[in-house]
């Protein structure tokens, strides 16, 4: 289990995270965000011993994090952004060297070699150097030397930069895997892998939490609206009309734009903006069909964690700024 108390870091004058608190249990996996300069690195160099906070206290498992450095340490598996890798050595021979730092004893070494080799798909590349590997191959090593020691607790930071669709994937698969029994925390900007993989949510911004729960939580609570895209076929003028009509529809715009796929003669597309959580699906159908028009496509969409992300960071500066500005 990770709690973190209070934590305040001043660089100079420049505070960086304020007063942030939270714990992560253990089988949580909890997605860690934020705009770039959030205050997300500083947290994390904290809890993984690099750095001391200026106020504040993290314990992991009871243990201080600056008292009990050492041991805090070892249960720790930690992918930083920019992964330390030496390029010189090739990739048996570094996560044997991994594995000599950690103090893991040398009859252990080609059992979990082995292992993440199976795990981050590895096999195709043992002999290579690290500087001769691709940036997707280069992250996968990075993950295997967080994960070699079977740490309690994961810290990833960007794992999955770089990586093709399926690797992806692959990566999500195994996080999925390693949430059930250790705890973890996600670091990342692609959004929808938070979506996919993260029971738990927590937004950061200008140091201080913004956010936390889980995502349908945080997409319930946001003011943004759900998004119904609409293709019938009937007279347009009359189409809007009716659409705008409809209880719950807070805004009709046109949704043939310049990138939207080409509509058929006779053929109107609009989006319908309406309150989140308001579905107006079974509304329109029955709207369509009454009036005898052809509904050819409905597509929903509701707030999305890009949404909510938008709206708590980058709404929540324009306001700011207006606020200093008055």
């Amino acid at each position: 289990m990770i709690e973190v108390k209070n934590l305040t870091k001043d660089y100079g004058t420049t505070r960086a995270i304020e007063n942030v608190s939270f714990t992560v249990p253990t089988g949580q996996i909890m997605g860690f965000l934020g705009p770039n300069g959030a205050g997300k690195t500083t947290t994390m160099k904290i809890i993984t011993g690099f750095m001391p906070p200026t106020e504040g206290q993290v314990l992991i498992d009871s243990l201080d994090a600056i008292d009990h450095s050492l041991e805090v340490r070892r249960k720790i598996g930690y992918l930083p952004e920019n992964t330390p890798l030496y390029t010189d050595m090739d990739v048996v021979g570094y996560l044997t060297f991994v594995q000599r730092l950690r103090g893991i004893p040398q009859s252990e070494h080609s059992v979990r070699t082995r292992r993440m080799i199976e795990l981050c798909g590895l096999g195709e590349v043992l002999k290579k150097d690290i500087g001769e590997l691709s940036k997707g191959y280069r992250q996968r090593v990075g993950v295997a030397q967080a994960m070699i020691h079977d740490p309690e607790i994961l810290i990833l930071d960007e794992p999955t930069v770089g990586l093709d669709p399926n690797q992806i994937v692959e990566i999500r698969d195994l996080i999925k895997e390693l949430g059930r029994a250790k705890t973890l925390i996600l670091c990342t900007h692609i959004l929808p892998e938070v979506d996919a993989t993260c029971d738990r949510v927590l937004i950061v911004n200008r140091g201080k939490i913004v956010a936390d729960g889980t995502p349908a939580s945080l997409r319930a609570a946001a003011s943004g609206h759900d998004r119904l895209t609409v293709e019938i076929k009937g007279p347009s003028d009359q189409i809007r009309s009716a659409l705008e009509g409809l209880p719950g529809a807070a805004r009709v715009a046109r949704g043939d734009g310049a990138d939207a796929e080409p509509l058929g003669a006779g053929c109107s597309r609009f989006v319908v903006e309406s309150a989140s959580g308001h579905d107006l699906r079974e509304t329109v159908f029955a709207m369509v069909r009454d009036r005898q028009w052809i509904l050819l496509e409905m597509h929903h969409e509701a707030t999305r964690l890009e949404d909510v992300f938008r709206q708590l960071t980058v709404g929540a500066d324009a306001q700011a700024a207006a606020g200093s500005t008055s």
